[in-house]
């Protein structure tokens, strides 16, 4: 194999890194919101608290889903490099 060539078992195996990273983003991302969802509904916040939890709620798993993106395909891409 040349080097700088890929061949289709690693292009395959970068697609599904890629579909396990999105989805497991996504996945974190809503539990996040669903746990601040509930933290509204269990104490019964209305109004601005209310809307605050759901805003923090939706910042933090889009951080965490950010997060865990980044942090799946950078230690795909560092294994990958080692040559395992």
């Amino acid at each position: 194999m040349e080097m700088g060539r890929e061949s289709r078992w690693e292009k395959d195996a970068m697609t599904v890194e890629i579909v396990f990273a999105l989805v497991t983003a996504v996945a974190l991302a809503a539990a996040v919101l669903a746990v601040a969802l509930a933290l509204t509904l269990v104490f019964d916040l209305s109004g601005s608290a209310s809307k605050g939890v759901l805003m923090g709620g939706a910042l933090v798993g889009a951080t965490l889903g950010l997060w865990r993106l980044v942090r799946v395909l950078y230690r795909f891409d560092a294994k990958r490099r080692r040559g395992h």
